[in-house]
């Protein structure tokens, strides 16, 4: 995370202002009110427990008991969790949290978790299978029906910064080629469909670093697969060019949408996403899931949570 602010500062350096210079505003666009109407149905909306840490600090000063109760006071209908930002995987710890959040009216509606399997050596990539079913039966006993998975990456940058510097393409390792990447990805998630089929969990391949930067690479990965068990989990603000088009290709095969908003400026960039567009982009694909706000910016998120879940009731909703 150290990195990720650096190259924030040092962004003109490595020729950034250009990409992020095009996209500065803080504040998401409103979208016009929407007169409640019997045929008009709101999107549920969630927020990840990521919006009122973002690594700021130790886990342990932002637990995930308040983030529950935090949210439930601030209206939202359910929660997503972070893995990393739990204190323990044993089972009292996560029935406890799945008490908590029934008390407070909640579902436990996400759970974000990290994995990798861009590696040549079978065995990293197996301990990294065996990782991601691991992480699938911790939703299951959680009772939670979506997880984000990510790809992974090469590893060749020196360090964040020179991956942002490069919109996030980095080299390969000597010797092999992004064909050679696919293919373990690909087997290697497909190696965890019989887990999430048996727990009824669906994963959800995020747009994120790695081979999952792109909406093709993405839809590549989860076209090979062909399961029903394996969908997409659309980021709004992890794509740094052609948003738009990208967002578009994902949206048919999106079960989560990961908002994004910046309030106060963004903590590593800001994006100017417009939600009311994109709130109709996904009534045009018959999308009537769950948004998972994840609030990225500076301001206290005790004030920018709660904006942040206004712009999205707006946005979001669909007729019936």
């Amino acid at each position: 995370m150290t990195d990720r602010r650096k190259f924030l500062q040092n962004a003109s350096a490595f020729g950034m202002a250009t990409v992020l210079g095009a996209c500065t505003s803080p504040e998401p666009k409103e979208a016009p009110k929407v007169e409640e109407q019997d045929n008009i149905r709101r999107n549920p909306i969630g927020v990840s427990t990521y919006s009122f840490w973002q690594f700021n600090g130790p886990k342990e000063d932002v637990p995930i008991e308040m983030c529950i109760d935090k949210a439930a006071a601030m209206g939202f209908d359910g929660i997503e969790l972070l893995l990393v930002q739990m204190t323990s995987e044993e089972n009292s710890y996560l029935q406890n949290l799945k008490k908590r959040a029934f008390h407070a009216g909640l579902d436990l509606m996400g759970f974000s978790t990290h994995q990798g399997y861009v590696y040549p050596e079978k065995e990293k990539r197996d301990e990294n299978i065996a990782k991601t079913i691991r992480q699938i039966e911790l939703a299951y006993a959680l009772g939670i029906p979506t997880m984000r998975l990510n790809t992974g990456r090469w590893g060749t940058s020196k360090n964040f910064d020179d991956l942002m510097a490069n919109k996030g393409i980095e080299p390969t390792l000597e010797g092999y080629t992004d064909e050679d990447g696919f293919k373990w990805v690909i087997d290697s998630i497909a190696a965890c469909i019989p887990t999430a089929e048996k727990c009824g969990v669906v994963l959800g391949l995020e747009n994120h670093w790695g081979l999952g930067r792109t909406a093709e690479g993405v839809k590549r990965i989860v076209d090979s697969i062909d399961s029903p068990w394996l969908q997409m989990t659309l980021d709004t603000g992890n794509f740094l060019e052609n948003r738009e088009e990208q967002l578009k290709l994902m949206a048919p095969q999106t079960f989560l949408v990961q908002a994004k908003t910046y309030y106060g400026g963004g903590k590593w960039y800001s994006l100017d996403i417009d939600y009311p567009a994109i709130g109709q982009m996904m009534r045009d694909v018959g999308y009537k899931g769950w948004i998972s706000l994840e609030f990225e910016g500076l301001e206290s998120p005790d004030t920018a949570v709660p904006k942040s879940l206004d712009v999205l009731r707006d946005a979001f909703y669909y007729e019936i």
